[in-house]
C-alpha cells in the first residue's frame, strides 16, 4: 500500500492535481472577496459564476485534443504544456484588471482563465486515466483530488491571507507563478501509451466517443447521476466566502481558520477516501461519502444560527473538507472508470462537464437566494437538494449490478 501511495505515478497525479486546483478559486472566492471589497453588489457577485461556463462546455473542444498531437512532448504532454503556459499568462492578466472601474474587462479576463483551466483539466484527466492501471485508479484519483485541494488551499486561503498584506494584483501574479509546478511536472513526466489506439480521423474523434457511450445500457441515467451527485455541495460552496464575511469574519480569519484549519481534514479525507475505495469499491463509497457530504452542508445552517464563532467555523469547515475530499475522490474515480481509453479526453470531458453545471448554472442565482431567504434556509436548501443524487445512485448501482450478473 505505502509503495503504491509513494510511487512516481501517484506523485505526478498529485502535482497535476495541484496545477488544476490553483485556477478555480481565482475566479470564485478570491475574485468574490476582491469584488466585495470594491463594493460590487452581492447579486452581481453571484452572476459572476457564469464565467465558469467553459468548465461545463469543455466537451465541445475535447475531440481536438484526442485527435491531434502537437510537434513536441506527445499527444497529452504537448497540449498540457501549452495550456499551462497560456493559463499562467491569463491569471496574471486577470490581476491587472479592476472590478470597480471595469467589471466587463474583469469578466473577460476571468473567462480566459476558466477556458484555459478547463482545457488543462481535459488533458490532465485523460493523462491520469491512460497513465494509471485500473487497480490504481481509485487511489490515484484520491491523490489527484488531494493535490487539487492543496492548489485550492493555496489560491483560496493563501490568496485571502496575502490580500490583507499585498494588493490583489500582486496576489494574482504570485498565483500565476505557482503554475510553474505543473509546467515542470509536465516536462519531466512520461507520455502514456494507449493500447486501444487513437482516433484516425477528426470525424471519428468527434462522433465515435458519443456513439460508443450512448450505446451503453443506462447511459442517460449515469449522466443524470453525475449531474446531481454534488449539486448541493457546489451550490453551497459558491456563497461561503460572502457568508463568512457577512457574519463578521475577517479575510485573515477566513484564510487561517476556514481554509488552513481544514487542510489536514482535506488531506486525511482524500487518503481515507482512496483507501476505502480500494476496500469497498467505487459504488459503495459513493453512497457513504454522498451522505456525509449532505450532512456537512447542513453544518453551514448551524453556523448561520451560531454566528461569528471561530470554534464553530473550524468544526464546520473541518467536517465539510473531510466529507468533500472523500466524495470528490469517489466521484472522480467513478467518471474515469467508465471512459473508453481510446476517447478518454472527449468522454471524460462530457462527464466532467456535467459535474460543472451545478457550479456554474445552478450556482448563478445563489446570491439572489441568499438575499431573499437568508443564510440558514439557503444552506438547508443546499442540503436537501443533494437527496435526488443519492436516489439516482440507487438506480445506477442496481443497473450495474444487474449488468454484471448478466451472462
Amino acid at each position: 500500500m505505502l509503495k503504491l501511495i509513494f510511487s512516481s505515478r501517484m506523485l505526478v497525479s498529485f502535482l497535476m492535481g495541484f496545477s488544476c486546483g490553483v485556477p478555480l478559486l481565482l475566479t470564485l472566492s478570491v475574485l468574490q472577496a476582491w469584488m466585495k471589497e470594491e463594493g460590487v453588489d452581492l447579486s452581481v457577485i453571484g452572476l459572476f459564476s457564469l464565467v465558469g461556463l467553459p468548465y461545463t462546455l469543455k466537451f465541445l473542444w475535447s475531440p481536438i485534443l484526442d485527435r491531434f498531437t502537437l510537434p513536441l512532448f506527445g499527444r497529452r504532454r504537448g497540449w498540457l504544456l501549452l495550456f499551462q503556459i497560456v493559463l499562467a499568462l491569463a491569471i496574471a492578466g486577470l490581476g491587472m484588471s479592476n472590478p470597480a472601474t471595469n467589471p466587463w474587462l474583469v469578466a473577460g479576463a476571468a473567462f480566459l482563465v476558466t477556458f484555459f483551466s478547463a482545457s488543462q483539466d481535459i488533458v490532465v484527466d485523460a493523462y491520469r486515466r491512460e497513465d494509471l492501471s485500473d487497480n490504481e485508479l481509485g487511489l490515484g484519483s484520491s491523490i489527484y483530488v488531494n493535490g487539487y485541494r492543496v492548489g485550492m488551499l493555496l489560491a483560496g486561503s493563501g490568496g485571502l491571507i496575502l490580500a490583507d498584506h499585498f494588493s490583489f494584483q500582486q496576489v494574482y501574479f504570485m498565483m500565476a507563478a505557482s503554475l510553474l509546478v505543473g509546467i515542470v511536472t509536465t516536462m519531466l513526466c512520461r507520455e502514456p501509451e494507449v493500447a486501444e489506439g487513437t482516433p484516425k480521423t477528426f470525424r471519428e474523434a468527434v462522433l465515435q466517443p458519443f456513439v460508443e457511450y450512448f450505446s451503453r445500457d443506462g447511459a442517460l441515467l449515469i449522466l443524470l447521476f453525475i449531474l446531481l451527485y454534488k449539486i448541493g455541495d457546489q451550490m453551497a460552496s459558491t456563497m461561503t466566502i460572502p457568508f463568512y464575511l457577512d457574519i463578521g469574519f475577517t479575510k485573515t480569519q477566513i484564510g487561517a481558520v476556514a481554509k488552513m484549519f481544514g487542510f489536514w481534514a482535506t488531506i486525511g479525507g482524500g487518503l481515507l477516501g482512496g483507501i476505502m475505495l480500494l476496500r469497498l469499491g467505487i459504488l459503495r463509497s459513493l453512497w457513504i461519502f454522498g451522505i456525509l457530504q449532505a450532512i456537512s452542508t447542513a453544518g453551514f445552517s448551524l453556523l448561520a444560527m451560531v454566528g461569528n464563532n471561530l470554534t464553530g467555523l473550524a468544526a464546520v469547515i473541518a467536517f465539510e473538507n473531510l466529507a468533500g475530499g472523500m466524495g470528490t475522490a469517489a466521484y472522480v474515480a467513478y467518471m474515469a472508470s467508465i471512459t473508453n481509453k481510446k476517447f478518454t479526453a472527449t468522454q471524460y470531458a462530457l462527464l466532467s462537464s456535467l459535474m460543472g453545471i451545478p457550479r456554474v448554472l445552478a450556482s448563478a442565482p445563489t446570491g439572489f437566494m441568499a438575499q431573499s431567504i437568508g443564510w440558514f434556509w439557503f444552506f438547508l436548501f443546499c442540503t436537501l437538494i443533494a437527496i435526488p443524487g443519492l436516489v439516482v445512485l440507487k438506480w445506477v448501482a442496481g443497473m450495474q449490478e444487474k449488468n454484471s450478473e448478466s451472462p
